[in-house]
C-alpha cells in the first residue's frame, strides 16, 4: 500500500461528523491530584477504562441492576437507556455527574438533575450513522427495495432529531426522495416537510421520534392501528426509536390479518420481555442493537469522558480510539450501483445475523420467563460491528458516477492499482 493510501487511513469519517486520531504524548498527572472520582459505568458502554484514565476508579454493573444502594459512594454515574434517571434512583446518594451514552433522553429527568445541581451530559449523534446503516441494510435486505429507492421511490421520515437528520443527508446524498413529519420541531427548521399521512404513504417509513406521551403530538402509539392501515402493500415499515412507538399489540394484529407490507423491529413494547408472537411475524427484528456499532459506542464514551474533562477543568491530550481502523474492502467489478451498495453494506454488518440470534434466543427459549434475560444478554454479548462510513474501499470503477456512490456511503474511495 503507498502513502496516499496511508494517509487515507490517518482519518476516519464518520456521517456528519470527521474524527482525526492522532498519536499524541500523553502526560500522566495522575500523582499530582489527591482526589479519586468513583465511577460506576453501564456494562455495556465500552472503553471507560481507557478514556477514564486519570484519577478515577471504574465500577461496572448491569443497566437494569443500577439501584440507589449501588450509589452511596459513586461521584459519576455513566448510563444507556435501560436505566431510569430521576429522584427514585439518585435521592440520597452523591452523584454529582450523569452521563448516558446516548442520543436519546427519555431515561432522564433533566429538570430534577438542574434542581439537585447534577451536571448531565449525553452524546448527541454518537450513534447516527450507526443507525442510518442498519436502516440502509435492511432496505437492502428486502426485495428489490433498494432498486425502488434508487428508481425514484420516497423514504419516510418520522422524527428529525440528530439520526433523523443523518438518514435525511444520507438519502440527499444517495440521490433518494425523503418526506420528513416532526411536529415536536419548528416547521421551519424541516426541509421536505410532510404530515404523517403522507409520510405513511412512502415505500419505506422509518421511525425516529423520541417517546413522548406530551400533547398535542404524543409519540407513543403515534402509530395505531388507523395509522397502520394506511401503510401501503409493498412498503416497509422500520422503527429503530423507542418500541412504544407503535402499538405492537396493533401490528400484531394487522400482521395476522395478513397485512403485507415488511416490518422491521429493532425496538419493542416490553422490552426485555418482547412478544414472541409479534417476533415470529415480523420480517426482520433485532435486540435493540440498531446503534451498537463499536465506533458509535466508543465515539459515545468519548464524547462522555470530554464533558467530565471539561466539568473537571481538567485539559488532557485527547487518546486514541482502541478499536483502531477497519479493515479495507474491496469492490468487485460488474455491480449495479444498487449492487455497490448492497455489497458494501453487507461486507460491514449483515442484519440476517441479528435476526437469527433474536429469533433463536426468543422463539428458542421454552420458559417464557427467561426470554428476558436472553434478550439482555444479545446486548450484552453484541459483536464489535464496524461501520462502513470512514473505510477504504479500493475499486476499479472507470466512472466518476460510481466513485460519487462510495463518497455517499461515507467511503474514502482508492483506486485498487494505486493499494497494490
Amino acid at each position: 500500500m503507498d502513502e496516499r493510501c496511508k494517509r487515507h487511513l490517518a482519518e476516519q469519517r464518520y456521517w456528519g461528523w470527521l474524527v482525526v486520531y492522532r498519536e499524541v504524548p500523553v502526560f500522566d498527572t495522575r500523582a499530582y491530584r489527591t482526589v479519586t472520582l468513583h465511577i460506576l459505568a453501564d456494562e455495556n458502554i465500552p472503553a471507560v477504562e481507557h478514556f477514564f484514565t486519570a484519577d478515577t476508579h471504574v465500577q461496572r454493573l448491569g443497566g437494569r441492576a443500577i439501584g440507589r444502594a449501588q450509589l452511596q459512594h459513586i461521584d459519576i454515574l455513566l448510563v444507556r437507556s435501560v436505566t431510569r434517571v430521576d429522584a427514585t434512583l439518585l435521592s440520597g446518594t452523591g452523584v454529582k455527574f450523569v452521563g448516558t451514552a446516548t442520543s436519546g433522553l427519555d431515561h432522564i429527568d433533566q429538570e430534577y438533575l438542574s434542581q439537585r445541581g447534577i451536571r448531565f451530559a449525553y452524546a448527541p449523534g454518537s450513534n447516527a450513522n450507526s443507525v442510518v446503516e442498519y436502516v440502509l441494510a435492511a432496505v437492502a435486505s428486502i426485495g428489490d427495495t433498494l432498486e425502488k429507492l434508487l428508481a425514484g421511490g420516497v423514504v419516510g421520515i418520522v422524527g428529525y432529531g440528530h439520526v433523523g437528520k443523518a438518514v435525511a443527508a444520507r438519502c440527499d446524498a444517495l440521490g433518494i426522495g425523503y418526506r420528513v413529519f416532526d411536529p415536536w420541531l419548528q416547521q421551519n427548521m424541516i426541509s421536505q416537510t410532510a404530515t404523517l399521512e403522507q409520510v405513511l404513504d412512502c415505500d419505506v417509513v422509518t421511525l425516529h421520534p423520541e417517546l413522548t406521551a406530551d400533547e398535542p403530538w404524543p409519540s407513543h402509539h403515534l402509530l395505531g392501528s388507523a395509522e397502520l392501515e394506511r401503510l401501503r402493500p409493498d412498503s416497509v415499515l422500520i422503527n429503530v426509536s423507542r418500541g412504544p412507538v407503535i402499538d405492537n399489540t396493533a401490528l400484531l394484529t394487522q400482521l395476522n390479518s395478513g397485512r403485507r407490507f415488511s416490518t422491521v423491529l429493532d425496538v419493542w413494547e416490553g422490552e426485555p420481555a418482547i412478544n414472541a408472537a409479534l417476533l415470529e411475524r415480523v420480517t426482520l427484528g433485532s435486540a435493540h442493537i440498531a446503534g451498537y456499532s463499536l465506533d458509535g459506542k466508543l465515539l459515545a464514551t468519548r464524547m462522555l469522558s470530554d464533558a467530565v474533562k471539561e466539568w473537571q477543568h481538567h485539559h488532557s491530550p485527547a487518546l486514541d480510539s482502541p478499536a483502531g481502523f477497519a479493515p479495507a474492502l474491496l469492490l468487485p467489478e460488474g455491480l449495479s450501483r444498487a449492487g455497490q451498495i448492497r455489497y458494501l453494506l453487507q461486507s460491514r454488518y449483515d442484519i440476517s445475523i441479528d435476526d437469527a440470534l433474536l429469533r433463536q434466543a426468543i422463539l428458542g427459549e421454552q420458559v417464557v420467563g427467561k426470554r428476558a434475560a436472553q434478550f439482555d444478554q444479545l446486548r450484552k454479548s453484541y459483536r464489535g460491528r464496524r461501520e462502513l462510513a470512514g473505510s477504504v474501499v479500493a475499486h476499479s470503477l472507470p466512472a466518476s458516477a460510481d466513485i460519487e456512490t462510495l463518497r455517499a456511503l461515507g467511503c474514502i474511495a482508492v483506486s485498487s492499482s494505486d493499494s497494490e
